[in-house]
């Protein structure tokens, strides 16, 4: 990068602040707007509520009616006692109450609960409790001609009670009922039918579907909230396959999904809740997402209108499955063959690896090697200083290849020095670089040879960044000085929250940035051994820059799990002990000779032809070089006219 370019850049950078810095509204303008959106939060708030209010007067009296009149519909199962029926197994507890027959509470077994009122985890609980009480609300509404039958009114009955099953039931009229079945399996999935008994008359004829709203105040469950808010999604899966989600950091009100799914999953970072329908949910089904306030215990509202399949007759039941579990990828894989719906529900997209070339190394790499690992039983911070010494063995011969061609130009650099000398001119660079273009062709050296190879392990690091904090192998693992590997390791907390630090500093962050220091330093310093004339005067104008990137990894880092910051610290202390101990076993007078052993063969060909991206390079500027020779000529020719 020369002087122009990097003068470029900065004058680009300079008309972007200025343009965002003079385009922006004024104190006053912006507290005028504030002012204008509370109103109107305000204003759709009230209407909201009084609608609702309207809505549960009315159904009130609908039912105060009903239970005056002892021949209505569902007269008996509008009142009566609620009762709780519990089903579990090893790995969920689920709780359902009678009124309304849906679970009230979802408990899961074998992971760490945390209290993150509690910060040292004293009070920490053996399980997870994914939604309990009012939290957590699923409604099946029929309409039928003269009106809307909902669930959650009704009382049922519970029958056929073990630790696996239970039918609930719903009384309309003699031989007239509403049965919601359930059976819990061996793991997380949880089957459930819905039929009607004697009310096809109630019905219009062209009634097909049941609408169904769902809802769920999602728990924060661990204790960093910004990094957990940051992966807790509304995700959908469509029907002809990949997922999609709403807006992690926005709010989202009855955003419409064109197109048919088949599941949608209230998500938080390590745990999910998940509907399925064996007839797919209709289309413009309607999703709600809305971010809470850090401090309340919560991430997100979610809400989910949907419309699915029904048969009036009660031939045909509308059968869902639930999954209440873990976002472990192979667990997810595991839990189609426990749906009794034979379909591809790709259900493993709930862990997010990354964009397509990274979920490829994370699918087909990472995934396996995490697992393989995580079977010897070793602790997880170990399975990661592994990972990254493997990963470091797989890139070696790329990064002693890049290390090797960096080597040749630092040796190398008098004899360029010299050859070059006479172009110390800012006009002369092209016809500089072509001088240094040969001069590396006559000792055999392609300075782009170790380029390409570095670029590597760039996706590997993106990877990793994706991988990592969706691995909920790491929650709870302690390491060293880490507690919980999934979430940050402060060292020092505060209460109140700072702009752009939040509430604390973490130990392994600070690590990262140092280690960051630590190799930008070894790397400027190598490349400025290899620069020639004014690239190593350019070189000082990078390194602010170089260091600058630390100091904004820090404040990116601080909030990201100790995991991903200890394997970033692990991998560029590895990345700098090995271009060390390169340095340290590089004989440059054992390589010198052999680069003049190639001037030596090569000096009667002193054209000789470079190959791949560095004859591109030559040929681009030589075509450069020609064009402004011949723009000089039109100019002297203008000038003697």
């Amino acid at each position: 990068m020369d002087k122009n370019t990097i003068i470029g850049f900065a004058l680009i950078a300079l008309v972007l602040f200025g343009f965002t810095w003079y385009s922006q509204p004024s104190a006053e303008e912006q507290r005028a707007a504030f002012v204008k959106d509370s109103i109107e939060n305000v204003a759709r708030q009230t209407a909201e509520k009084n609608a609702k209010l309207i809505a549960q007067q009315k159904q009130r009296e609908a039912q105060e009616k009903i239970l005056d009149d002892t021949t209505a519909l569902f007269h008996k199962a509008l009142k009566g006692q609620n009762q709780n029926v519990v089903l579990h197994n090893d790995k969920l507890e689920l709780t359902f109450s009678s009124k309304g027959a849906t679970v009230t509470k979802a408990i899961i077994k074998n992971y760490i609960g945390h209290d993150i009122k509690v910060k040292d985890g004293s009070n920490d609980s053996p399980s997870v409790t994914l939604f309990d009480g009012a939290d957590q609300q699923l409604d099946f509404t029929f309409a039928t001609k003269t009106a809307n039958i909902s669930t959650q009114d009704l009382y049922f009955s519970p029958t056929q009670v073990t630790d696996s099953t239970v039918v609930f039931t719903a009384e309309a009229g003699p031989n007239q009922n509403i049965t919601l079945s359930y059976k819990l399996g061996k793991n997380y999935m949880l089957h459930s039918q819905i039929s009607v008994m004697g009310m096809e008359g109630l019905f219009d004829r062209n009634t097909n579907n049941l609408n169904v709203n769902w809802k769920d105040k999602i728990r924060q469950q661990e204790r960093g909230f910004t990094f957990e808010n940051r992966y807790a999604t509304l995700t959908y899966h469509h029907a002809d396959g990949g997922t999609d989600y709403l807006n992690e950091t926005k709010e989202s009100l009855n955003e419409a999904i064109e197109e048919p799914i088949d599941w949608v999953a209230f998500k938080n970072q390590f745990f999910s809740a998940v509907m399925i329908a064996k007839n797919n949910f209709e289309t413009n089904a309607l999703m709600t997402s809305i971010p809470q306030e850090k401090g309340t215990g919560y991430l997100k509202q979610y809400e989910a209108k949907l419309k699915a399949f029904f048969d009036p007759s009660g031939k045909t039941p509308s059968e869902f499955d639930f999954y209440f579990g873990p976002n472990d990828y192979r667990l997810l894989k595991k839990m189609e063959k426990e749906s009794s719906f034979d379909k591809d529900l790709e259900l493993q997209q709930l862990v997010y690896l990354g964009w397509p070339l990274f979920r490829i190394i994370n699918r087909w790499f990472t995934i396996y090697v995490f697992d393989f690992l995580t079977g010897l039983n070793i602790n997880m911070g170990i399975v990661l200083i592994l990972i990254t010494l493997l990963l470091k063995l797989i890139t070696y011969p790329m990064v002693k290849k890049s290390y090797m061609s960096s080597a040749k130009m630092r040796v190398l650099k008098p004899k360029l020095d010299a050859a070059t000398a006479q172009f110390d001119k800012p006009e002369d660079q092209m016809q500089k670089q072509q001088a240094m273009m040969a001069e590396y062709s006559k000792y055999g050296v392609s300075p782009l040879s170790g380029c390409l190879p570095m670029l590597i392990q760039t996706p590997i690091w993106i990877a990793m960044f994706n991988f990592v904090p969706n691995a909920i192998q790491l929650r709870g693992e302690s390491f060293l000085w880490i507690k919980d590997l999934s979430t940050f390791d402060p060292i020092w907390e505060w209460e109140t929250n700072l702009w752009l630090i939040g509430d604390h500093l973490s130990l392994t962050c600070i690590l990262f940035c140092i280690a960051n220091v630590l190799y930008s330093w070894m790397t400027m310093r190598q490349q400025k051994d290899q620069m020639v004339g004014q690239q190593a005067e350019q070189m000082k104008m990078m390194q602010w820059m170089m260091y600058l990137m630390p100091v904004m990894f820090f404040f990116m880092f601080n909030d990201y799990s100790a995991g991903l910051n200890f394997y970033y610290f692990i991998s560029l202390f590895f990345s700098a002990a090995i271009m060390w101990a390169l340095r340290k076993t590089t004989d440059d007078e054992k390589l010198l000779r052999k680069l003049e052993a190639n001037y030596a063969e090569n000096k009667n060909n002193p054209q000789r032809k470079l190959s791949g991206l560095a004859a591109r390079l030559q040929a681009m500027q030589e075509e450069q070089t020609k064009l402004q020779n011949q723009r000089k000529e039109l100019e002297r020719k203008k000038r003697e006219l």
